[in-house]
This record gives structure tokens, C-alpha cells and sequence, in this order.
């Protein structure tokens, strides 16, 4: 209790005359239990880590949209404030992880990051209309509730001054005390007041009830019985707020304990020889819900203090592949994979405490920022080595076009096969031109070699010396061992591709058998790439999942990584069965037959993409 209120106190104790009566002395117990929030600690420590009673975590943005434009229409704001809060919180989550995947795209796509500028979707645009409906209705409500509090605070006033007209009314004892309980009964129906007033008015409200019992001289049987029903009400109070301790909501058990603190205030004494029992036993069970209170918190920052290690360790790994230098396209796919499958991870950890999250957020962040900074200069540097490539192949095209009528087939045949050599010696060339420029080149030297088929066939001896060359190349092709370097290996069958094109006509009898082994061999090889290619990835997969046998949480993160191989199978078994059912509608054409087989050689993949998924499955069901 402060000063001003002691002074109060003191001078509403000072001796009072009434009228018709004998002198008395009315004296407050100023240590009436009356519950101080200090003595409570009904402080809401944890307000900033409060846990919302709505769960939408799993509904997408659309639905939570929908979801608060129907809300929002109950214009009781105390009704919808947690459900709205909850439906915001998740709303600005999801809408935070998009903003941040735009921003990576637009950097991937080679946008310059202060350049960068979110334009609102219209499920935010909706989001806000619907929130601000909200915010209206929130200020009506607040405005209406000061305004409620007003007359509340009135209305106590005009209580209090009836109590006074009542300590010095000369009415009967009966008619007195009826009086006396109806404005008791008035006083607990009405609301809050402004806060601060509440300290005011019920000191001296209960200041004026103390003065009427002394005034009455109530008899002691209906003192009795007042301070009887006092205890009961207490009783009762002490009974809800020991079914708190089974409440599994922190949040409503908080706000119902001072609820029931509120209504403790408003229930007048009790009998002297219960008074410190009623008020140990409220007060023991206010202390048990607030330690069950603080041990919930306490596991929560536990909770939190681990994904902030976690997400320590992320930044920690994020930071060795921003240091490790990277000169080669593969290898930065590679680290690009390795950065989104941080990133991945990252948001499958939980939240950490408020003070930490930007912190550390920042951290990972920045080193992410770092990498892709760090990519985007590379490939602008590629970009300008591949323009001039693409400036080298373009003098090859037209040089090649301009031997497309040369009647000197020796001489122009080992001049575009010497052009061929040098295109495969240059390096690539920028995606969107790669497949028009190799085109263009191809065109020109099908065109010279269809024009010396043409004028050559028919001719014996040139056939045989065509399938003579075609058998050498046969042999060099089984001569050839895969590399590791994949590029080199797809540069090498193209050039067997290139050459048997160039080679011309074959005797007919030979021609099926020899086009097919020679199919079979660049099928074989590009068979064995990817036999290599899924050995490679199984391998690294197993020394990373034997890697983790010594981390306390292996077991976890292994269950974790099964369900999430065993989503994806699914998922790539889904899109098997829905290409398989589109090719069935396909219909009987030239075109049809070429989606077909496109259609053919993704299902191929997707299954190949299944084997390498089971394969990682049956290394995790190994540890």
C-alpha cells in the first residue's frame, strides 16, 4: 500500500460522531487480506513468449485469409482477440518464409539485392482489409470499454454515497440491513473501473461497510452469518483456483487466477479464527499455479536454448562453405544444394527466444547473402567468357555454311570435320543460345555431308569405306572408359555422335545390325553414367548418415530423414502414375509419338530417382 493510501486510511480512522449515537471508533486492519500484486506475483513474466489457445500452424495462407475475414465479422472484440492474434502470427510466418524465398529467387535470377521490391499478392492485400476491420472494431471496443469503466466508476460513487446516507439514516435495523445487503449485491454486479481509481474506491467502500456494522451495532448472530457467507464465497474461490493446477493452458489458467483475485477483493472479512486459513490456502495455490507457470516457461526456454544451438551449428557450417573456394559450375551447384538443404533444416528447427532470433537469424542470413553474392559475380564473369565462345561459334557457323554447296568433298569433309574439332574445343556458350547455335552448326554440316550421300550413293566402294570407318569407330567407342568428369564424358559421345552422323551411307544389309550395336554402345554408356552417377550419390550418403552415429541426437534426425526420403518416394511414384495415365490419352500421330517417348524418358528418370531414394532408405535401416 503506497503513502497516499496509508494517509487516506489514517484519516478515515480518526474518531467519528454521528448523529443520535455514541462516540466510536472505527480502526482498519490495513493487513486485511487483501491480495497485493506483489505479494501475488501475477507479473505475466513471460508475456513476450505467451502460447496462443488456436492452432493453425497447418493451414495455408488462403485459408488463414478466409479465416479472419469470417472472424473478424463478430464485432466482440474480447471474444476473437486470441483467435485473431493466432490467425496473424501464423499469416505473417508463412508470408515471411515467401518473401524470403522471392528475394532468393530474384538473387538466383541475378537481381541485385538493394534492387529488390516486394509488391503485396492479393491474399495480403485481402490479409490487411480484413485485419483493419479488426483494428476499427478494437479502437470501438477499447473507446467503449474506457467509457464502460466511466459509468462503473459512477455508479460505485453513487453506492458510496448511499452507504453514507445509510450509516446516518434512522430507519429500522431490518430495513437498514436489507438496504445495506441490496447495495453489497449492486456493488459485485458492476464492472471495472479506471485503474486508478481501483484502489481508491474500495478502500473506501469497504472503510464505509466497516463504519455501518460499527453504526448498527449489528448483533452478533448476523455478523455471524455475513462473515459465514464471506467464508463460503472465499471457499468456493480457493476451489476453482484449485482446478487450475489441472488447467494444461497457461494462458487461461494466468488470466482466470486474476480473475478470481479480482472477485477475492470484492468478497468482504470472514471469521477471525479462519481468516489466515482461507487466506493460506488461496494464497498456496496461487503460488503452485504460478511455479507451474514458471517451470512451463522454463521448458520452453530449455526448447528454445537447444534450436538455438542448432541453428548455431547451421551458421556455423554455412560460414565453411562460404570460406571454401569455388571455381567451377558444378561446384557451385553442388554448394547451392548444400546451401538450400541448410536452409531446409534451418526451418525445420523451432523458434528460439525473441531477444536471440534476429540475432541469429542475421547471422545465418548474412552468410547466406554472402554465398550468393559470391555466385552471382562468378557467373557474371562466365556470362562474358561464354559470350565470346558464343562469338567464336558463330564464325564456325558461317564458315561452315559457306562450304554447305563446295563440290571438293575431300578437302571441305576434312576442313568441317577440322571445324568440328575446334567447336568441341571451345568452351559453352550461354544457356538460351546453346541449343539454337549447335543447330545452326549442325544443319550446315548435315547439309554438306547429305549433299556428298547424295552424290556418292550408289557407289559400292564408298559405302564400304563408310562401313569400314562406321566399324572403327564402333571399336573406338568400346575402347573408351567413362571418365569421372561427366562433361568430358558427354563432350566425348557427342563427338562419337557427331562423327557417325558424318561418316554417310553403309550397304543396306548392314546398315540395321550396325545402327543398333552402335545404339546399344552410346545407350551402355549413358547407362553406366548414371549407374555412376546414383554409386557416387549413394556413397557420400552413407558416409554422411555413419557421420552422425556420433551425434547425441542421431536417432532423432535419422527417423526424421527416413520420413522425409520415404515422402519423397511417394511423391515421385505419384508423378509415375500420373505421366503413365497421360500417355494413354495420347493419340495415334507423328507429334503424339515424340511426347510419347518424352513422356517415356521422364517416367525412366523419375524411377532411376526412386532406386537412389530406397537405396539411402536401406543405408539408413543398416545403422
Amino acid at each position: 500500500m503506497n503513502a497516499t493510501e496509508l494517509k487516506t486510511i489514517e484519516k478515515l480512522n480518526k474518531p467519528t460522531i454521528l448523529p443520535g449515537s455514541v462516540k466510536i471508533n472505527v480502526k482498519i486492519d490495513v493487513n486485511e487480506e487483501i491480495p497485493q500484486e506483489n505479494e501475488m506475483d501475477l507479473n505475466d513474466e513471460n508475456e513476450e513468449e505467451e502460447e496462443l489457445e488456436f492452432d493453425f500452424s497447418n493451414l495455408n495462407k488462403l485459408q488463414l485469409v478466409e479465416l479472419l475475414e469470417e472472424t473478424v465479422q463478430e464485432q466482440d472484440v474480447a471474444k476473437i482477440k486470441d483467435k485473431v492474434v493466432a490467425i496473424k502470427s501464423n499469416f505473417l510466418r508463412l508470408n515471411k518464409e515467401d518473401r524470403d524465398r522471392e528475394m532468393e529467387q530474384f538473387i538466383l535470377d541475378g537481381g541485385d539485392k538493394e534492387s529488390y521490391e516486394h509488391k503485396d499478392d492479393p491474399l495480403e492485400v485481402r490479409f490487411k482489409a480484413a485485419f483493419d476491420i479488426y483494428k476499427v472494431n478494437k479502437e470501438k471496443y477499447k473507446e467503449e470499454l474506457e467509457k464502460q469503466k466511466a459509468e462503473n466508476l459512477q455508479k460505485k460513487q453513487e453506492i458510496i454515497e448511499e452507504l453514507k446516507a445509510l450509516i446516518y439514516s434512522e430507519e429500522t435495523l431490518k430495513k437498514t440491513y436489507d438496504d445495506f445487503r441490496a447495495l453489497q449485491d449492486r456493488w459485485k454486479e458492476i464492472g471495472q473501473v479506471p485503474a486508478n481509481e481501483i484502489s481508491n474506491i474500495w478502500n473506501t467502500y469497504h472503510f464505509l461497510i466497516e463504519k455501518f456494522y460499527d453504526k448498527v451495532k449489528i448483533n452478533r448472530e448476523l455478523r455471524d452469518l455475513d462473515l459465514k457467507k464471506n467464508l463460503e464465497a472465499k471457499i468456493e474461490l480457493c476451489e476453482k483456483a484449485e482446478l487450475l493446477l489441472l488447467e494444461k493452458s497457461q494462458t487461461k489458467a494466468f488470466k482466470l487466477l486474476q480473475k478470481y483475485h479480482d472477485e477475492w477483493k470484492e468478497i468482504g472479512p470472514v471469521p477471525a479464527d479462519k481468516k489466515d486459513e482461507i487466506w493460506e490456502r488461496f494464497k498456496n495455490t496461487t503460488d503452485k499455479v504460478n511455479q507451474i507457470r514458471r517451470e512451463h516457461y522454463a521448458k520452453i526456454e530449455e526448447e528454445q536454448k537447444a534450436n538455438y544451438d542448432a541453428k548455431e551449428a547451421i551458421c556455423v557450417k554455412m560460414e565453411e562453405i562460404v570460406n571454401e573456394p569455388v571455381n567451377s559450375i558444378n561446384a557451385y551447384q553442388k554448394k547451392s544444394n548444400d546451401v538450400n538443404d541448410l536452409f531446409k533444416t534451418w526451418k525445420e528447427i523451432g523458434p528460439v527466444s525473441k531477444k536471440q532470433s534476429d540475432e541469429i537469424w542475421n547471422r545465418f542470413k548474412g552468410s547466406m547473402n554472402q554465398f550468393f553474392e559470391a555466385k552471382k559475380e562468378f557467373f557474371s564473369k562466365l556470362k562474358v567468357q561464354q559470350m565470346e565462345n558464343y562469338n567464336k561459334k558463330l564464325q564456325i557457323c558461317v564458315e561452315a555454311e559457306n562450304l554447305v554447296d563446295s563440290m571438293e568433298w575431300k578437302k571441305t569433309t576434312d576442313r568441317i570435320k577440322q571445324l568440328q574439332e575446334e567447336w568441341k574445343a571451345i568452351g559453352p556458350v550461354p544457356k538460351r543460345h546453346s541449343d539454337k547455335i549447335w543447330k545452326r552448326f549442325r544443319s550446315a554440316c548435315d547439309a554438306f555431308f547429305a549433299r556428298k550421300a547424295e552424290h556418292f550413293s550408289g557407289v559400292k566402294g564408298e559405302e564400304e569405306e563408310n562401313l569400314k570407318a562406321k566399324k572403327e569407330l564402333i571399336e573406338r567407342i568400346k575402347a573408351y572408359e567413362l571418365k569421372k568428369d561427366r562433361n568430358e564424358n558427354m563432350e566425348a559421345i557427342r563427338g562419337f555422335q557427331r562423327e557417325w552422323m558424318a561418316i554417310g551411307h553403309v550397304p543396306m544389309k548392314v546398315k540395321d545390325a550396325l545402327q543398333n550395336e552402335y545404339r546399344g554402345l552410346i545407350d551402355g554408356m549413358f547407362d553406366q553414367m548414371r549407374a555412376n552417377d546414383n554409386e557416387l550419390t549413394t556413397n557420400e550418403y552413407r558416409n554422411m548418415v555413419s557421420g552422425l552415429k556420433e551425434d547425441p541426437d542421431s536417432r532423432d534426425k535419422v527417423r526424421r530423414e527416413r520420413i522425409n526420403l520415404q515422402n519423397k518416394i511417394q511423391k515421385l511414384r505419384d508423378e509415375i502414375t500420373t505421366l503413365e495415365n497421360n500417355i494413354g490419352f495420347f493419340a495415334r500421330s507423328k507429334q503424339a509419338e515424340l511426347l510419347k517417348a518424352e513422356y517415356e524418358k521422364k517416367i525412366a528418370k523419375i524411377k532411376n530417382d526412386v532406386k537412389v531414394l530406397e537405396a539411402k532408405i536401406k543405408i539408413l535401416n543398416e545403422q
